[in-house]
């Protein structure tokens, strides 16, 4: 993702800051310059980049602040705020609500990726409890209709749409209706796009909105024109009232960075961005924990919220259970790794761990451990449930092995390194045996009990290193502990 590149200059400046032994101005202006030239480079607009610098200054003044006070955090938490004052539009966007019909509609230029976004943001919602529909009211592009109906068909999501009818107002009206009879709370109206910005697209969609009268209007951007992104937001924003945007293809060029202040200036909300081509590479826009990841201090609650998405919570204290055993077969190896593919993209969750970056985990690699996961998977739905459940190595003898490779047409070697792989996972899951299960109510009994000490031993030792060795795990640790859901993931919260 290239917006990780962003982030990664972002905090290895902050970083190279913290290390100097005295932060003196010439620390503090080498940390700015560094951040100015990242941003630039992004495309963020000078102006917005020059009182950004100009207000950290203001705030940091070294000759003021005394002796005991710790410059680090001040200069990190003054770069923290000014990022997000940069990418906050100060305006919170209409929410749907479950049971309550909304009617969401799109609109766009051509190319934008607007009908796949369409697609995207009914999935996440149908994952979130909702009952979501799509209305193609898109006459103008060849295609359009196909692809929404392709894209909902693999979604599961309900459509509708019409290869005759050319009046994109009757088809929108008649799709709106018929989804508020099937009791749909979130119905989604995509609209015809243009290759510029002219004034039939507007009308066009001035009239569709004036017959559906929707809750909210969404504008889909390309990110890749950067900084041009203000003038497209407020053409769009005068002909119809936008009141969220979503920044799509935040992972194909450096202007990412540019897009997003870009919207940001123009007052409009930017609720979701795309950072790729398949369904579950959506994200929500949030901009606090946004800025937080790009600095490389994570998102403990986004991560704690992919942990409930996939493991249910009367699962949670048997995997604990589990865990605390020391006990690890084949069969928990392959929970896992479904538990790790449901949680979408490698590298987006990584993100959310203070300490890491989407950096570690380049788009290819990712897509290659996904790859590597999903054929580990194939091996192991070739195997009894006495292979599965065994948690001796020894019985993996080589019939055996020749028989789950026949079965998952895979070669020998490739059955052989996946053991391997089990082997490794198990020396680590062993390590964790002894832990103790937290009763409920006890919030912080994870942090307690799963020391800095302990995870060291967990770690692979160039995690450990990218955490900024045992000191950096220290205060990883302390971040997970003082995380207020945290023993949510355990069914003990106080949520």
């Amino acid at each position: 993702m290239v917006l990780a590149q962003l982030g990664g200059s972002i905090s290895r400046a902050i970083q190279q800051m913290s290390n100097a032994t005295i932060i003196d101005e010439k620390v503090l202006n080498d940390c700015l310059n560094e951040i100015t030239r990242a941003l630039l480079q992004s495309d963020v607009q000078f102006k917005l980049v020059r009182d950004m610098q100009t207000n950290i200054k203001k705030i940091v003044n070294l000759d003021d602040l005394a002796a005991g006070h710790n410059k680090r955090k001040i200069i990190q938490q003054a770069i923290f705020n000014e990022l997000c004052k940069m990418l906050d539009p100060g305006k919170p966007s209409f929410t749907p609500k479950k049971g309550k019909t909304s009617v969401v509609m799109f609109v766009g230029l051509q190319g934008s990726g607007k009908t796949t976004t369409c697609t995207k943001y009914a999935y996440y919602h149908q994952k979130k409890g909702w009952k979501p529909a799509l209305v193609c009211a898109d006459t103008f592009r060849a295609g359009a209709f196909d692809q929404l109906k392709q894209n909902a068909t693999k979604a599961k999501i309900p459509f509708y749409g019409s290869y005759m009818e050319s009046d994109p107002v009757k088809i929108a009206v008649e799709g709106v209706e018929r989804f508020k009879k099937e009791n749909c709370d979130l119905i989604i109206v995509d609209t015809s796009g243009r290759h510029k910005q002219e004034a039939a697209l507007f009308e066009e969609m001035r009239q569709v909105s004036e017959a559906t009268k929707p809750d909210l209007v969404i504008f889909v951007m390309d990110s890749s024109i950067g900084q041009a992104a203000f003038d497209q937001a407020q053409a769009f924003k005068q002909s119809v009232a936008v009141g969220a945007v979503i920044v799509t293809k935040m992972d194909g060029h450096a202007k990412g960075g540019g897009a997003l202040s870009a919207v940001a200036a123009t007052k409009s909300p930017v609720i979701f961005i795309g950072t790729g081509e398949h369904m579950d590479e959506f994200e929500v826009f949030d901009v606090k924990p946004f800025v937080s990841r790009l600095l490389g201090m994570g998102d403990w609650s986004g991560f704690m919220d992919k942990i409930h998405e996939v493991v249910p919570m009367d699962q949670q204290p048997e995997l604990l259970q589990k865990l605390s055993e020391g006990n690890f077969t084949l069969r928990i190896m392959y929970e896992q790794f479904q538990n790790i593919l449901k949680m979408g993209p490698i590298g987006q969750v990584f993100s959310m761990l203070p300490g890491f970056s989407a950096e570690l985990m380049p788009k290819g690699r990712e897509k290659e451990s996904q790859a590597k996961i999903k054929r580990y998977m194939t091996m192991m739905d070739s195997m009894t449930n006495e292979e599965l459940d065994s948690s001796n190595p020894k019985l993996m003898n080589e019939s055996r092995i020749m028989r789950i490779a026949r079965g998952s047409g895979r070669q020998v070697r490739e059955v052989m390194e996946m053991l391997e792989e089990y082997k490794r996972l198990a020396k680590i899951w062993s390590k964790m045996k002894g832990l103790k299960i937290p009763k409920k109510g006890e919030m912080s009994a994870l942090s307690r009990n799963m020391n800095a000490q302990h995870m060291s031993k967990v770690l692979p030792p160039q995690m450990l290193k990218q955490i900024g060795g045992m000191g950096g795990l220290q205060n990883l640790m302390k971040q997970m502990g003082s995380a207020k859901d945290m023993m949510g993931m355990f069914g003990g919260g106080d949520k």
